[in-house]
């Protein structure tokens, strides 16, 4: 990695103050076209020059091979035939390198710009933004001062599609009151289905969100209902799933909020996030999560949860 490359992603332990200030920051890149794409800083391990990629057959659409860093045979995946766009002649000599759900993969890029932060309620859905293809792979959108649009990728769709779907194992069942449920929210389509599916197989009712702040209206109706005296939300509600980076809201400045209103006091909240590290573990902690769970691991998730629903 060069001094520039390794510049930009210094100092990420203390990103960790970032925790409930409702921002991220984000890596820029380029994949030869006009448009900018965004990454979060935290899903990237490094930056550097491409080195030799060695070819096999029968690869995933959009895995041009394989290579090995530091002893570990890493997928390259080719983001340019994902998003849809004409490969630049000669392929591309830049790669990030990214750590997530418990993999690594190398994305191939043609340039990497700079490192913004962003305030999380300025980042909105994609829709109507681009074209259907795109709009699959895209989490969020958010514009930069000069008025142009950057692309924040979903990279758990991009990954999915590499690597097909999680085969759930046996998971045990929840032992719920038919009017119990609990409440997740994440803004990744691939994420929100492998958390219904785990919930489905414990026999679990559940309410969802796609991004904080429409979990945060939620919630905020479920709590405002008029209560019996013999029953209350904290009879209902048994537990909050939030993820951690969400466009409008981050999963840290929402866990903040449930924290310090006391209608929800004693109901745990499990941050489940494909950031895994020990910093974002950190940011975690510092707002107050329960627990927290790397995606995506279903017996674990179902390990993790399952004594606060039974408490």
């Amino acid at each position: 990695m060069s001094a520039s490359d390794a510049s930009l992603l210094a100092n990420i332990d203390a990103r960790t103050k970032l925790a409930g200030s409702n921002k991220m920051e984000i890596l820029l890149f380029s994949l030869g076209t006009r448009e900018t794409f965004g990454i979060n800083v935290f899903k990237v391990r490094e930056v550097s020059q491409t080195p030799f990629v060695t070819k096999t057959p029968n690869m995933p659409f959009g895995v041009e091979g394989v290579l090995s860093l530091r002893g570990n045979i890493i997928p390259v995946i080719s983001l340019a035939k994902f998003i849809g766009c004409e490969l630049a002649e000669g392929g591309y000599n830049t790669m990030i390198v990214t750590e997530f759900n418990k993999s690594t993969q190398a994305f191939l890029v043609d340039s990497v710009d700079r490192i913004i932060r962003v305030d999380w309620d300025k980042v909105r859905a994609p829709e109507n933004v681009m074209n259907t293809t795109q709009q699959t792979l895209i989490t969020a959108v958010t514009e930069l001062e000069d008025g142009k649009l950057v692309s924040i990728l979903d990279v758990e769709q991009i990954l999915s599609s590499v690597v097909g779907e999680t085969r759930l194992p046996d998971i045990p069942q929840a032992a719920l009151e038919d009017d119990q449920y609990v409440f997740f929210v994440d803004d990744s389509v691939v994420a929100r289905k492998e958390i219904s599916n785990v919930m489905d197989k414990m026999s679990i009712k559940y309410h969802q969100a796609n991004n904080g702040k429409e979990a945060w209206d939620k919630l905020q109706v479920l709590a405002n209902r008029t209560w019996s005296d013999t029953e209350s939300l904290h009879d209902n509600l048994k537990l909050i799933l939030v993820d951690a980076e969400m466009p409008e809201m981050d999963g840290y400045v929402l866990t903040k909020l449930i924290k310090s209103d006391a209608r929800f006091s004693g109901i745990p909240i499990v941050m489940h996030s494909s950031l895994s590290s020990n910093a974002n573990r950190a940011m975690g902690a510092s707002v107050g999560v329960d627990a927290y769970v790397a995606k995506f691991d279903p017996a674990v998730l179902a390990d993790t949860i399952i004594p606060f629903l039974q408490r």
